[in-house]
């Protein structure tokens, strides 16, 4: 805080890059296997089996497997923790270890934890709500109590790391994992530390949560073909398909990663909210908040449009969000669009809400270390009101040295990240 109790303000001038990434999804629970299954073109959405579905209008999800959480933490704090704080845990140790950072070598009270998430313990929620209605107060679990609270998942990370910097719990619905990660650099830009741990994570296919996005007609019923489901801008679509998982990165500021010899994956070059002012389920239609909010993050940036190789896009699935994004696009990028291929990766892994842009930041730093591009897969029907190119089915050879990434939540929250390849 200055004199007058204010925050100082970021300076933009403090480069901020990446060194760590650690990603968690129904392909795979690290970087390495998830990024192998989506340049496969495979399908992390399925049938429902952990729970009866049978009498839902959807029965379809995409879920993180074989997840053994003893595998990671102990037993107990297993036993204490809801599956979001897991995937986070595991994903920031992942993150962590690519970074090489030294504890011996930091001093952590310079390093924060930036975890959001959209639902939180919704699970939790869920099932201790049963216990306390069928058994009374002595059947309720005060520890899982405060394991649905969404602050719990950056705490828990920030205690097990012993970092006692700024540690906040971003919550901008489907925008969350993009605001984590653009909140923290702006940490590191106003010095207020110069390692941040952010990004976004989910661990909730409740039946609360199925039956919410079924009920506002935003999931997909093509229940006989869970793994074609979720279809983004493709002329059949009909909704996405609920999913969870992780992605978790170390910022940090370039003058701290150069002195201690890290090797830098990718550069922040711009970020940016806005605001729909529309309504709490469905976007503008026009797209004006999105537009407003990718016009902002490139502004920063200090790059043209043309400078853009790749748009990891929101892409849900759904009939509304995929024209809204594609108009908003075109807005933004005037005759470039046509020439930047758009991938949406909610078709292999599903929409894991607080998780979902910052699994998409993920991607794009990968993208820059393989120059390869991943497929929207189930791309089928073209649809005259998303004409672009969005990389239908196939991963392709292509070199990255910028991207953006969109991500846009219920009450019209919108967020916007763009990444460069780091030039000394």
């Amino acid at each position: 805080m200055n004199k007058n109790g204010h925050s100082p303000a970021a300076n933009p001038a403090r480069r901020v890059v990446i060194t760590g990434v650690g990603l968690i999804t129904p392909l795979g629970h690290d970087l390495e296997s998830s990024w192998a299954g989506l340049v496969a073109g495979k399908s992390g959405t399925s049938a429902i089996t952990h729970w009866d579905a049978t009498e839902f209008p959807t029965q379809i999800n995409a879920r993180v497997n074989d997840w053994e959480p003893s595998a990671y933490m102990d037993r107990k704090e297993a036993r204490r923790t809801g599956r979001a704080t897991q995937f986070a845990y595991k994903a920031a140790q992942d993150a962590v270890r690519m970074a090489g950072l030294d504890w011996e070598q930091e001093d952590r009270r310079r390093i924060g934890v930036e975890i959001g998430l959209a639902f939180g313990g919704w699970d939790i929620v869920e099932e201790e709500s049963a216990k306390l209605a069928e058994g009374g107060p002595r059947r309720f679990n005060p520890a899982n109590g405060t394991a649905a609270l969404i602050s719990s998942t950056p705490t828990f990370v920030a205690i097990k790391f012993g970092v006692t910097g700024p540690t906040n719990s971003q919550v901008t619905a489907c925008a969350t994992g993009i605001t984590a990660i653009g909140e923290a650099t702006r940490r590191v830009q106003r010095g207020d530390a110069d390692v941040m741990i952010a990004g976004g994570v989910e661990g909730y296919l409740s039946k609360m949560i199925i039956t919410t996005f079924s009920r506002l007609g935003a999931a997909s019923t093509n229940n006989a073909n869970p793994e074609r489901a979720c279809a983004p801008f493709s002329g059949n679509r009909d909704g996405m398909v609920v999913g969870e998982g992780a992605g978790v990165f170390v910022l940090e500021s370039l003058e701290h990663a150069q002195a201690r010899g890290a090797t830098i994956l990718a550069e922040f070059a711009g970020y940016a909210l806005s605001e729909d002012a529309y309504d709490m389920v469905a976007p503008e239609p026009t797209g004006t908040g999105a537009t407003a909010c990718m016009s902002l993050a490139l502004a920063e940036s200090g790059l043209a449009p043309n400078d853009i190789d790749w748009i990891v896009a929101h892409g849900t699935g759904t009939l509304l969000n995929d024209t809204m994004e594609t108009a908003a696009i075109k807005r933004v990028f005037g005759e470039a669009a046509y020439a930047i291929p758009i991938t949406s990766i909610k078709s292999s892994i599903g929409h894991s809400m607080g998780a979902a842009g910052a699994q998409s930041a993920a991607v794009l730093v990968k993208a820059m270390q393989e120059n390869r591009i991943l497929p929207t897969i189930n791309y089928e029907i073209p649809d005259p009101a998303c004409d672009l190119d969005y990389v239908p089915n196939r991963s392709r050879q292509h070199w990255v040295d910028a991207g953006l990434c969109n991500g846009f939540g219920l009450g019209g929250q919108n967020a916007t990240l763009v990444l460069k390849r780091f030039a000394a």
